[in-house]
């Protein structure tokens, strides 16, 4: 009996235990099953989910018809975590060929310990394909003994590669990124931030090494960039493009410029230079072609500066068009002797006559009529020495001396154009100023922008500064139009059926490396109609070799280009006819007798 009842103490004992452990493992089972559920699970998620950047399509950069200038393109980083490569040899022998790289660079992208690792760019994602497909057959030809060779550990991370349609034919304006996907120049950088739009989030299944084809959960939204309309006319800029192209390669210049202006509104209709480059290959691209000249380069104007000598002497009614001047081939100002560009007998010649031969000796004596302040006040408030407010990056401001630094010799050099420096694109807004009667607008690029849904938002109301008034700018117009007729320096920038106003430029070049001149800067810049101007073209040439006179070179590209803008904008031919101002003291007789008798 005593055995039988330990016995069964022994049994009762076992049984308690039994039962206790039972209730352990059902309270751990309800544990898990019910109270921890979720978080085993999203441990297990987070074992099995990888999460990764969306990146954000870049805005696009467009001409002023949507004609795209840049654009982003859907494509595939290739990347690997190379701890999952065991074969990195036969994996890169089947990736080289189709990523269009050698086996041994492949091979040592993909070897190591590293988890990220990227091993090509901006893929086309029907190489992506191709690539996968590849692995695949490949671990499909594989027996059951060599499984273990398989290869897994290639990824594809979405991204956008940019392309430039267009080429270079507007690169310096547009710019290009960086491999990053950065803006590096042009507007491209300056405008990076509103372009580049905001990246997102989203969560993919791995597995086996891969990606889990389907499994892809978007997180966060990546929102595209904004786009941005320019006031660019592609097929302007293509004939500016062409004709400035073929002018600097004809007189082996360093740079050539084009712009075509609206001076009512400041919108720049085409923005050509040359040389250029292709910005959707820029890996053997110098720093220096990379730059927008028409708002980077200074350079003295010469006698496109001498309009507003003029005026300025107009508005501040010191002389009129017919004025008259006696004016030699040399002319002593203080201690130094200044010359006209070439040598002539002494003449008696009017305002008008002046600015059609380009007489520096004239216009000194012109500027004279002024004080120096005066005329330095008139050059600021034509937009000498101050940014034009184009929003273009690397814009310079150029330089004019403070009053307070000029010299017995400053004013007579300023008078006729040299002595400071300007901007392709400050030269073209003095004009643009004469030809909107006397007010300047500052220049613009950008008609406006479109956010992701496509809501366009055009751009502010250009800022305008009144310099002089509309019967001056009138006059003016009608002086500068003697520049292109028979009797001035630019007879090549005529077309026929429209009245032409204009000025040509043949400064001597400042070279910063010996601080010296050397070279020329050839420039012409008119308008037309000149009775009612509707857009401004600007031609400048820099260090064109042999013949460099402005007219002869920049007359024909302007012609070339304001012949095809007035026929494409539909602008009819000039109907008023002009009675000249007389250009010298005799004509200026006659035109008293013709009109006592009348």
């Amino acid at each position: 009996m005593g055995n039988f009842s330990l016995a069964h103490q022994r049994l009762r004992v076992l049984t308690a235990i039994s039962l206790v452990v039972l209730m352990l493992f059902a309270l751990r089972l309800i544990d898990i099953q019910a109270v921890q559920a979720q978080s085993y699970a999203l441990r297990a998620s987070n074992e099995m989910s990888r999460t990764t950047i969306a990146p954000a399509s870049r805005g696009s950069i467009t001409d002023v018809n949507g004609t795209e200038f840049a654009r982003s393109v859907a494509a595939i980083d290739v990347v690997v975590d190379q701890s999952l490569i065991k074969d990195p040899l036969q994996a890169a022998k089947i990736a080289a060929p189709i990523l269009g790289m050698t086996v041994s660079d492949v091979q040592k992208q993909i070897t190591g310990k590293r988890l990220w690792w990227r091993v090509a760019r901006n893929v086309k994602p029907a190489t992506w394909m191709s690539l996968n497909n590849a692995f695949t057959r490949y671990n499909a030809s594989l027996d059951k003994d060599h499984q273990d060779k398989r290869i897994f550990g290639f990824f594809g991370e979405r991204v956008y590669t940019r392309e430039y349609p267009s080429g270079s034919l507007i690169a310096s304006l547009v710019g290009f990124v960086n491999q990053e996907g950065v803006g590096a120049t042009g507007l491209e950088s300056s405008m990076n931030s509103q372009i580049s739009g905001t990246a997102g989030k989203y969560m993919y299944a791995y597995g086996y090494g891969a990606q889990i084809p389907g499994s892809q959960q978007e997180l966060i939204t990546a929102k595209s960039g904004t786009t941005v309309r320019l006031t660019i006319d592609r097929d302007v800029q293509w004939v500016a493009s062409q004709a400035i192209l073929q002018a600097v390669k004809s007189a082996h210049a360093i740079s050539g410029t084009v712009i075509v202006m609206d001076p009512k509104t400041g919108q720049i209709l085409a923005h050509a230079t040359a040389p250029t480059f292709d910005p959707n290959n820029t890996k053997n691209v110098s720093l220096v072609a990379m730059r927008n000249p028409s708002v980077q380069d200074v350079y003295e104007p010469g006698s496109t500066g001498k309009v507003m000598t003029m005026a300025a002497a107009i508005e501040e009614g010191k002389i009129t068009p017919t004025s008259v001047f006696t004016v030699p081939w040399a002319y002593k100002v203080s201690d130094v002797v200044f010359h006209d560009h070439e040598k002539h007998a002494t003449e008696r010649l009017t305002t008008t006559g002046i600015l059609a031969v380009s007489s520096n000796t004239g216009t000194i004596q012109i500027g004279e009529q002024m004080s120096h302040s005066t005329l330095y006040n008139y050059l600021r408030s034509f937009g000498i020495g101050s940014s034009t407010g184009s929003g273009l990056p690397g814009e310079s401001a150029g330089l004019l001396p403070a009053l307070k630094d000029w010299s017995g010799t400053t004013a007579p050099t300023v008078a006729f154009g040299q002595g400071y420096s300007l901007t392709a694109m400050q030269a073209t807004s003095v004009f643009a100023t004469i030809a909107n009667n006397g007010v300047r607008v500052s220049p613009t690029v950008v008609a406006g922008t479109s956010d992701a849904s496509g809501h366009f938002t055009p751009s502010p109301t250009r800022e305008s500064v009144k310099v002089v008034s509309p019967e001056t700018a009138k006059i003016m117009r009608a002086i500068m139009e003697s520049v292109v007729s028979a009797n001035g320096t630019a007879p090549e920038a005529a077309i026929e059926g429209y009245r032409i106003a204009g000025k040509t430029g043949t400064a001597m070049r400042h070279n910063d490396a010996c601080n010296c001149y050397s070279g020329y800067t050839a420039s012409f810049i008119g308008f037309a109609p000149a009775d009612a101007p509707r857009f401004v073209v600007s031609v400048t040439i820099q260090g064109p070799q042999g013949i460099h006179w402005g007219g002869t070179l920049g007359g024909p590209v302007f012609k070339k280009v304001m012949s095809f803008v007035l026929a494409t904008k539909h602008i009819s031919p000039t109907t008023t006819t002009l009675t000249p101002y007389p250009l010298n003291e005799k004509q200026v007789a006659r035109a008293t007798v013709k009109k006592a008798k009348a």
